[in-house]
């Protein structure tokens, strides 16, 4: 990874962190659908990120999260934990020749399939994670379980929304 992507990678982590904190952080359908934008910028880092600094990563934009909303370490844990499953299940869908060595993983390299098949299960973890430790010892199943679902659903439409209008899109010939 050279030093331009890095910089580009940097920005637009530090740019949905900040549109997360300012204009999603109060922003809830129905009581049960947040929006976790932000974690956009863990999912398209590069596929040749080693796990170590991807867990870095996520932790510290999880703390910065975690510092705005108040919410003592749900976002840092969440956000790891989606770091460390990344690579888990980017090696259980992987193509038989592998991926390319600098390949992203997004929608306009990847296609919505295999992105929506990527960023989903990912992103409902992570909502099990933080959801399970919002709700802990007070909540029930069904409480987490809908939260999650429904914060999922509405962050991958999201995200997808991110990607289709700010993302360049791939040339085709």
């Amino acid at each position: 990874m050279n030093i331009r992507n890095l910089i580009s990678y940097l920005l637009l982590i530090i740019f949905l962190g900040v549109v997360q904190i300012f204009f999603l952080k109060n922003l809830a359908l129905f009581g049960v659908a947040f929006a976790f934008v932000y974690l956009l910028g863990i999912l398209v880092l590069p596929i040749s990120i080693r796990t170590v600094p991807l867990l870095f990563i996520a932790f510290a934009l999880g703390f910065l999260i975690d510092l705005f909303y108040e919410t003592i370490g749900m976002h840092t844990a969440a956000a790891t934990f989606l770091a460390f499953a990344r690579s888990i299940w980017l090696r259980s869908i992987s193509p038989t020749g592998g991926y390319a060595e600098m390949e992203e993983p997004s929608l306009a390299e990847m296609g919505f399939g295999w992105f929506l098949s990527y960023s989903f299960p990912l992103i409902f973890g992570y909502s099990l994670v933080f959801f399970t430790a919002d709700q802990w010892g007070t909540g029930g199943l069904w409480s987490i379980l809908n939260k999650s679902l429904f914060s999922s659903i509405f962050t991958c439409l999201l995200v997808i929304l991110v990607q289709l209008l700010f993302f360049k899109r791939r040339r085709g010939i």
